[in-house]
């Protein structure tokens, strides 16, 4: 039965859940007031180590993938052991949530019931492209956000500030621009299981034009409420650490547009590690300048 287990783990495909990490340092970057580190942690782990874990897991239980998924080029056999583990973490994760506050156990069970609502068989929102995008990008970008801030004991006002609310709309702009590309070498798996995601609706080159739209009114209206908050070394640091992801961007869309194979398992996993790296480094260094200048 263990065994059953360990070969379970790797469908929670837990290091793939590090690529989101970058919306969780925007939101932390984006809070003016001091909040402790310790708190930090405890959010972190609660989402990046159970609750987008149980959330990978239940979407392979059902999805019960033959090709490569997310962070995994050769997945397991689905089995009934990795239910079991995604009912485990789901209650850790909102345990863990509820001992830093219970507003944010709230808003992480909401997030884990629709994240389920996306997978399962009876709902399955994953068939209806237009509706399952929003959902992702809202639940994963402005929701999760500010779920972080929240959970570090972020103050309520400072939270539904306009300006913090532009920026949490910024991080589901950005979402809105990455996650169709997460889907563009599944076509033919979604295709076959009737799944209608966006990027197999707009086809590979719209999904690469659906996503440089994206990227780009993310990245105006980031650069607009630095601006409005007067934090333009923000976006200079930002403009800075991002221009890699912007190369390798374009460098990949070109050979897609020619060549559709380019849209390939090895290049999506690139390029999420690459945005994830550059945009966490852009608002850690943030985060830390912010702290040494108020100390």
């Amino acid at each position: 039965m263990l065994l059953a287990y360990r070969r379970a783990v790797p469908l929670l495909r837990i290091p793939f859940s590090v690529y989101l990490m970058p919306v969780f340092w925007f939101g932390l970057s984006a809070l003016r007031q001091p909040f402790s580190p310790w708190r930090a942690v405890g959010v972190f782990v609660v989402l990046h180590v159970l609750a987008y874990p149980a959330s990978n897991g239940y979407n392979s239980y059902y999805d019960r993938d033959e090709g490569s998924i997310g962070g995994l080029k050769k997945p397991p056999k689905v089995s009934e052991e990795l239910l079991h583990l995604v009912w485990l973490f789901d209650v850790l994760a909102v345990v863990g949530a509820w001992l830093l506050s219970p507003m944010f156990a709230g808003l992480v069970a909401i997030y884990l019931l629709i994240s389920k609502a996306y997978s399962y068989e009876g709902i399955r929102l994953k068939k209806y492209p237009f509706v399952s995008t929003l959902v992702v990008v809202v639940f994963q970008g402005a929701f999760t956000f500010l779920m972080t801030q929240v959970g570090v004991g972020g103050n309520s006002a400072e939270i539904l500030a306009s300006d913090n609310l532009l920026l949490a709309l910024v991080s589901t702009l950005f979402l809105c621009g990455s996650y169709p590309l997460t889907q563009v070498y599944q076509h033919q798996e979604d295709r076959q299981r009737g799944d209608q995601t966006l990027s197999l609706v707009l086809g590979i080159r719209g999904t690469f034009v659906f996503a440089a739209v994206g990227l780009l009114f993310g990245a105006a209206l980031l650069g607009f409420t630095y601006w409005q908050r007067d934090e333009l070394r923000n976006l200079l640091i930002f403009l800075i650490a991002t221009g890699p992801v912007v190369a390798l961007f374009s460098r990949w869309a070109f050979l897609a547009w020619s060549d559709v194979s380019a849209a390939s398992f090895e290049r999506t996993m690139h390029m999420n590690q690459v945005s994830s790296l550059c945009l966490s480094a852009a608002f850690v260094l943030i985060l830390v300048l912010r702290h040494w200048i108020t100390q």
